[in-house]
C-alpha cells in the first residue's frame, strides 16, 4: 500500500500547477548517444524563478535535442535557448485548464485507491487461505482482516488529503 501511495505522489508531481517545478520534466526523455535518457541525467535542471525552469546541458550539442524533446512532450511548454542555457517559461493557466487538471488529479486519486483496495483484497485472500489450510483460526482471520481494513482506511484517507491539497494548489491563481 505504501508503494501505491508513493507511485501516486510521483504521478501527481508530473501534473503541473501554476508554478514551475523541475519534476515536470522527469517524464521527458532525450536521445543521448542512442539511449533514451531523462533530462535530469544529461543536464542540470533548476528554477530561475517561480515561473521559469532553467536547463543547462552538460554537453553543448544536447541543447537542440533537449528543446525538441520538451516541445514534443505533451506538457504544452515552449523552451527558449539562450546560448548554453535553456529557459522554459510556464504559461499561465486558464480557469478551464485548471478544472481539467483537478479532474486529472481526482482520476489519479481513484486509480491509487483501486490499487490499495487490490492490495487489501490480496491480503484478505491470503488470510482466508491460511484458515482453509488450517494454519490459522477463524478468529485470527477476523483480527487480521480488521487490521488490514484499518491500514487501508488510513492509506485512503492519506490519498484524499493529498488530492485535496493538490486541487487547492492547482486552483490557486
Amino acid at each position: 500500500m505504501d508503494v501505491s501511495l508513493e507511485a501516486f505522489r510521483n504521478n501527481l508531481a508530473k501534473i503541473r500547477t501554476g508554478r514551475a517545478n523541475p519534476a515536470l520534466l522527469e517524464s521527458v526523455h532525450v536521445d543521448y548517444y542512442g539511449a533514451s535518457m531523462p533530462i535530469s541525467q544529461v543536464a542540470n535542471v533548476s528554477l530561475l524563478d517561480s515561473r521559469t525552469i532553467s536547463i543547462q546541458p552538460w554537453e553543448k550539442g544536447l541543447s537542440a535535442k533537449i528543446e525538441k524533446a520538451i516541445r514534443d512532450s505533451d506538457l504544452g511548454l515552449n523552451p527558449m535557448s539562450m546560448g548554453d542555457l535553456i529557459r522554459v517559461p510556464m504559461p499561465p493557466m486558464s480557469q478551464e485548464r485548471r478544472k481539467d487538471f483537478t479532474k486529472l488529479v481526482r482520476s489519479e486519486g481513484e486509480n491509487a485507491k483501486v490499487a490499495i483496495r487490490n492490495v487489501r483484497r490480496d491480503a484478505n485472500d491470503a488470510a482466508r487461505k491460511l484458515v482453509k489450510d488450517k494454519a490459522a483460526s477463524e478468529d485470527d482471520q477476523k483480527r487480521v482482516e480488521a487490521e488490514i481494513q484499518k491500514i487501508t482506511d488510513r492509506h485512503i484517507a492519506s490519498i484524499d488529503q493529498i488530492v485535496a491539497a493538490k486541487e487547492q494548489d492547482i486552483m490557486a491563481v
